[in-house]
């Protein structure tokens, strides 16, 4: 469950109050656990809704890069294929609050664009945004990682 929260959390710390808050969850509706599907993926989702919860609490504003403006350029389909589980981890990590949120929920957790909608208080463009951006800033800097020299200069692996 901690790598759960990592995904939705700024930093370590603030993942593990994420989980300490979910396990208190947990252990308050353990009453409501009705033995149907699993305890694990029961779990999981409390600490999905505990992650977006705070992240609602905290009321973040749509961020807004000026990314709008930047072409879409194609990564090289095998600079994924090399990198590890934890360098894309660490990459969604560094996106900005809302971004990582949405992406977390659609792509990792499967949520769709209505239900982070309504989880997130916002309208589902919104949430659809927020992944578009969320895709364009991941794409923008694996492209900076895979390309040794971009625009002149050149980028430490």
């Amino acid at each position: 469950m901690y790598a759960v929260c990592l995904r939705y959390a700024r930093h370590e710390l603030e993942a593990q109050d994420l989980m300490q808050e979910g396990f208190i969850r947990v252990y308050d509706k353990l009453g409501d656990f009705r033995l149907q599907g699993s305890l694990e993926g029961w779990i999981r989702r409390i600490m999905v809704h505990t992650a977006i919860n705070q992240y609602r609490r905290k009321a973040f504003q749509q961020e807004r890069f000026g990314l709008e403006k930047l072409p879409e350029e194609p990564v090289d389909s095998t600079a994924i294929e090399q990198m590890g589980e934890q360098e894309l981890l660490k990459l969604v990590s560094e996106l900005p609050d809302g971004y990582r949120t949405v992406f977390n929920l659609y792509a990792i957790d499967g949520f769709d664009h209505a239900e982070i909608a309504a989880m997130l208080g916002c309208g589902e463009s919104t949430s659809r945004s927020q992944l578009a951006k969320a895709r364009r800033m991941l794409q923008i800097r694996l492209n900076a990682i895979t390309t040794p020299v971009h625009a002149g200069k050149s980028f430490d692996r």
